[in-house]
């Protein structure tokens, strides 16, 4: 198995990239292989200073970067040679199993729908984001950010893409599936929602339990949360922001450690041909070593050969 990571992607690239690569390496079994992906004399020096003398990690050349603020079609048209792109290269032509960075999220979107393409019957890709519940699980959400504007026909789908993701990687069958609204009732919410409600209602291939309101976000009620990317978006980040406010006030447990985006480290965009995974910009080297195991998991659970499966039949 090869993990393609971006070495120069994020705000403390390469060095936090390249140290997160060393911890995961030292924890890898045998047979997985980090390909770091940049530019080899800075990647080198990292692990150099690292002192890594194991085997498991490899360095690809890409002597451009996709900065932050780059418009992502035009820096990937104008940049081939960048590390997202020669990323995608690597990941269409089966040379790595699975891609992530913490660089240009927009970047990555693109690289995905244009190089390795959405799966024959997705309407529209999303990213599938984790929230920890008092039961002890780690709820899937889709979406979190890559569609602010939908359809009930794409939330409807996005219900079945997280349905079939959270059962890919837990193993447990039949998870639930709750439509964030601002009541339980079928008839509340926007126009959208109530339509998307009766679509998920209706859909024999998941378990639907009806909408989900933000006091059960945290509560367990649901496995998988479905929303747009707007209210997804924002329902992350007020959950990651009670790591830091609690942790600043003195207060530490299991369930907060699982707030901070650190303790998964990594989002994958759920809905096209490969394994792609979007870290935080402000990655850290803990977060990035989370991010490649979260990309072992999902590379081994198969879970895009059972999305094309699912919508195939």
């Amino acid at each position: 198995m090869n993990i393609g990571v971006d070495a120069m992607g994020g705000d403390f690239a390469p060095q936090a990239i390249v140290e997160g690569a060393v911890l995961a390496a030292n924890e890898l079994p045998e047979g997985v292989t980090i390909v770091l992906i940049g530019q080899t004399e800075a990647i080198q020096g990292v692990l150099d200073k690292q002192n890594y003398t194991g085997s498991n990690i490899k360095i690809v050349e890409a002597n451009e970067t996709i900065e932050m603020g780059e418009h992502p079609v035009k820096a990937l048209q104008a940049k081939p040679n960048s590390s997202i792109g020669v990323g995608f290269k690597l990941l269409k032509t089966g040379e790595i199993d699975s891609f992530g960075s913490a660089g240009n999220t927009g970047a990555m979107m693109v690289g995905s729908l244009f190089s390795i393409k959405a799966i024959e019957g997705v309407q529209r890709p999303a990213i599938a984001g984790f929230a920890p519940q008092t039961n002890g699980k780690m709820a899937v959400m889709v979406d979190i950010g890559a569609n602010a504007d939908v359809k009930p026909e794409m939330l409807e789908q996005f219900g079945l893409l997280g349905s079939i993701y959270y059962q890919a990687t837990t193993g447990e069958e039949n998870p639930k599936v709750g439509l964030m609204n601002i009541g339980e009732e079928a008839e509340k919410g926007s126009v959208i929602a109530q339509q998307a409600h009766k679509l998920m209602k209706e859909n024999a291939k998941m378990n639907f339990i009806g909408n989900i309101e933000g006091k059960d976000f945290f509560k367990g009620k649901a496995d998988v949360i479905v929303t747009d990317g707007f209210t997804g978006n924002i329902l992350l980040k007020m959950g990651e922001s009670l790591y830091g406010i609690m942790k600043d006030q003195g207060v530490e447990t299991n369930f907060l450690d699982k707030t901070n985006y650190e303790a998964v480290g990594g989002s994958p965009i759920v809905g096209v041909n490969g394994n792609v995974i979007i870290a935080h910009g402000a990655s850290s080297a803990k977060a990035i070593k989370n991010m490649i195991h979260l990309s072992t998991k999902i590379v081994e659970s198969k879970v895009t050969e059972k999305i094309k499966e699912a919508l195939s039949a």
